[in-house]
């Protein structure tokens, strides 16, 4: 059964480059991309390395509207967003 909740991710690569993405399954994303099959044309050069940041709770519409608004932010705001996410996630 496919769900009906999306996710806005932002993967680092190994080149410390950032990459930001939506999907229902990040693992299943991640391993796509990792593995090239079905992956973005981003990683074909560039290896993921680790998911840093997720927004849960989106449906597919806001979840495109919250990935369009990352992907127009600086480096340096999105790296301050991964900190704050590093930060509520911590246990």
């Amino acid at each position: 059964m496919k769900s009906d909740f999306w996710h806005v991710y932002i993967i680092q690569a190994t080149d410390g480059s950032l990459y930001t993405g939506i999907t229902t399954d990040i693992q299943r994303r991640f391993n796509e991309h990792l593995s090239g099959k079905q992956g973005a044309k981003y990683f074909q050069g560039r290896t993921p390395k680790k998911v840093v940041y997720v927004e849960d709770g989106h449906d597919r519409s806001s979840a495109s509207r919250r990935e369009a608004e990352i992907k127009k932010l600086r480096r340096e705001q999105k790296l301050l967003l991964i900190d704050s996410y590093r930060e509520l996630t911590k246990k």
